[in-house]
């Protein structure tokens, strides 16, 4: 039978073991277990799942397949939401500025790296508020030329560029997009004068290279490898670290002759800014379930996507990449949104 001073004298005695280090060691184990609780508890509530792009983009079949995948793994809705606009920065700054606790999302290369580079006026800054949780897939660009073109390699182009002075026009999606960044590169590199002309969308950059408005374009290969296979445009080289399967025939950038790393687009999963991390370990580990179903990997690779599905880290580090390695180009050369 406890007596009257048997509760205080066991505080008395956590007191003094405290006191002398022996009980530290429990209040860090209580607060580990605290929070391993608070991770295995999340969702409480359906999850937004931001998407940047329209539905039935590359990026939205990525992000439903992960947001299918967490549901049935973490027991809430996980529910996308289309957020299209701004070249994918209106989407992501929805990423970076949720506070809700319950929202995570997707985007692309530009909008999540360079994108406040390009734009000093955006309301966000990738570097520092978006949180990486996956790199989901990544997307081989091949240089292309309009058959009228007399370049059968890059260095051909280079010289036929050389000669002719501002009579090559080259196509992208956009200011500061991968295509035109690539391009930019292999101007800057030879000094080569070529014009910039930009669209809104792949499809109608592709077909204005096919009738020969432009006359080269660094362009996603699932949107040219057709075009390339039929003889509708030449393509000239890959800009992957190792030859790309689909046309095997074609030389890397650095076969070719041009120094650099490889270089992609890519889809990558997201939190925002102070998200635990526990959550962030949790959603990255099932990321690369999420699109191993087989309609899902059809889906991305017949758009030329590799599947990924890769740690927290390994998306870290290629968005520290694509700053270090294009930020400079696009500040040496005043790339702006209306470049």
């Amino acid at each position: 039978m406890a007596t009257p001073c048997s509760a205080p004298t066991r505080r008395h005695a956590l007191i003094g073991l405290a006191a002398a280090g022996i009980a530290g060691p429990a209040a860090p184990a209580r607060a580990q277990g605290a929070r391993g609780a608070a991770a295995a508890s999340w969702p409480e509530r359906p999850v937004r799942v931001i998407v940047p792009y329209p539905g039935g983009s590359t990026p939205d079949i990525a992000a439903r397949a992960v947001a299918q995948h967490y549901q049935q793994v973490f027991g809430q809705p996980f529910v996308p939401d289309n957020r299209a606009g701004g070249g994918g920065t209106i989407g992501t700054d929805a990423i970076a500025k949720a506070t809700d606790g319950h929202t995570i999302g997707v985007s692309i290369g530009g909008p999540a790296s360079t994108a406040k580079i390009l734009n000093p006026a955006l309301p966000y800054d990738p570097a520092t508020d978006l949180v990486p949780v996956s790199l989901l897939t990544r997307l081989p660009f091949v240089l292309v030329v309009h058959p009228s073109v007399p370049a059968r390699s890059v260095a051909e182009l280079v010289a036929h560029a050389k000669a002719n002075p501002g009579a090559l026009n080259y196509g992208s999606v956009g200011a500061g997009t991968l295509g035109h960044l690539l391009m930019a590169e292999l101007a800057a590199r030879h000094g080569l004068e070529m014009t910039h002309v930009p669209y809104r969308s792949v499809p109608q950059a592709v077909t204005e290279l096919v009738a020969g408005r432009i006359q080269a374009m660094f362009a996603a290969s699932g949107a040219v490898l057709g075009q390339v296979r039929e003889g509708a445009v030449r393509g000239l080289a890959v800009s992957t670290d190792a030859r790309f399967a689909p046309v095997p025939d074609l030389p890397t950038l650095r076969e070719a002759g041009e120094p650099g790393e490889g270089a992609y687009g890519w889809i990558g999963l997201f939190a925002p800014p102070g998200t635990p991390e526990e959550r962030v370990s949790r959603l990255s580990a099932e990321a690369g379930k999420a699109l191993d179903s087989p309609p899902t990997r059809r889906a991305l690779e017949a758009a030329g996507f590799e599947v990924v599905g890769s740690d927290a880290a390994t998306l870290r580090a290629l968005v520290a990449a694509e700053i270090g390695r294009w930020g400079p180009l696009i500040e040496r050369l005043g790339i702006r949104p209306e470049s």
